[in-house]
């Protein structure tokens, strides 16, 4: 079989398996992406939504060290910080009287942490902003929380949901094949960890994302593996909402595969994926929005969130910034020939933009404001 049979596989709607997904990942540029395109269009149309977000990044001292992390600290690091669940309440009251819709809570695990503090974070953001998604604590953090707190995957997850959590973030997959892990990330969750974190999650009602970190020492046969079993997985719970895929970026350098990889990587993803995970996101904050706006032709159909305090990606050395407002945004879709549309975390539409609204540049000027 050869590349260009698997493309025409793709085309007419198979199901690619692990090994032909690697072939496809040989194509010729210019004929994946038309067919990734084609593939987007006849799934979800013309749209390119977003979510209008704020991720609080509430601490930055971590029990480990991770190889590509350059965002985690000790303690007793002169850089290291850690928001009160004040700050962090406050925080989700200014962006969500800014209009955000989702707070996405990302960190570092904290030493010394009984597996409480991220359920007294969500009651407390809930008590003070009932109508906001909290979009928090990926399978890391989760089985960081089961292991301080002695309870099972599910207790967990059903006390995080009970206290308000809506949705997990499916990072900390990176590459979901074990030898690579072990080189890249020791000590992190393996993988059969992570999903089975993923489908306890999905069985208790709690959607995720699904995300793959790519650019660094995997091969395109891993990638397309791990594709595989996020259909398998999507075919079983229905539960992830949106793949992801996220360019490494490594402790101040750039991921040495920018352009050509991204369209690849997410013309591939919408070939082997589609029926089952219809929204492929491009991530503007790693590869900035010019790029991203170039890979909505290459099967992606979300522009990811606003963001406004990122800082996990800028500390590994992204230079795109911590925020990108909602008009900015609409800009970047509109400059790719498509629709904007405002969306929440898990997908519904809440705003069609067929046009600009009058005096959207105004509005914008709040975006000043959720940086500071």
């Amino acid at each position: 079989m050869t590349s260009g049979t698997v493309l025409d596989r793709a085309l007419r709607g198979c199901e690619l398996s692990a090994d032909e997904g690697d072939l496809l990942f040989q194509a010729e540029l210019d004929s994946l992406i038309a067919a990734a395109d084609d593939a987007r269009r006849s799934r979800v149309g013309d749209s390119v939504s977003y979510v209008v977000n704020r991720n609080i990044n509430f601490t930055n001292i971590c029990t480990k060290r991770c190889a590509f992390c350059a965002f985690s600290r000790s303690a007793s690091d002169e850089d290291a910080f850690s928001l009160s669940v004040d700050e962090i309440v406050r925080r989700t009251r200014e962006a969500a009287s800014l209009g955000a819709t989702e707070v996405c809570l990302q960190a570092g695990l904290m030493p010394g942490d009984d597996g409480r503090h991220y359920l007294n974070i969500c009651r407390a953001i809930k008590w003070e902003a009932p109508d906001i998604h909290i979009h928090g604590f990926s399978p890391e953090e989760v089985s960081y929380g089961v292991q301080q707190s002695g309870l099972t995957v599910e207790d967990y997850l059903g006390r995080l949901k009970d206290a308000g959590v809506g949705s997990l973030p499916g990072t900390s997959a990176e590459i979901l094949d074990d030898a690579v892990r072990q080189r890249i990330s020791p000590g992190r969750i393996s993988t059969d960890r992570w999903v089975e974190i993923v489908r306890t999650a999905h069985r208790l009602g709690i959607p995720t994302s699904a995300t793959i970190m790519y650019g660094h020492l995997e091969t395109s046969r891993q990638i397309a593996r791990q594709f595989v079993l996020f259909r398998r997985i999507q075919q079983e719970t229905g539960g992830f909402t949106e793949l992801v895929p996220l360019s490494f970026i490594g402790k101040g350098l750039p991921s040495t595969l920018s352009w050509p990889g991204a369209l690849r990587i997410h013309a591939v993803a919408r070939l082997m994926l589609g029926g089952w995970i219809d929204n492929i996101q491009v991530s503007w904050v790693k590869h900035g929005p010019e790029l991203a706006s170039q890979v909505l032709s290459a099967g992606a159909n979300d522009f990811g969130g606003t963001l406004m305090n990122e800082s996990i990606s800028a500390a590994a050395g992204a230079g795109h910034g911590e925020f990108l407002s909602p008009q900015a945004i609409r800009t970047w879709i509109r400059s790719a020939d498509r629709i904007p549309v405002q969306r929440s975390t898990t997908y519904q539409t809440l705003r069609v933009f067929e046009m600009e609204p009058p005096g959207a540049e105004a509005m914008d000027l709040w975006g000043a404001a959720a940086c500071s």
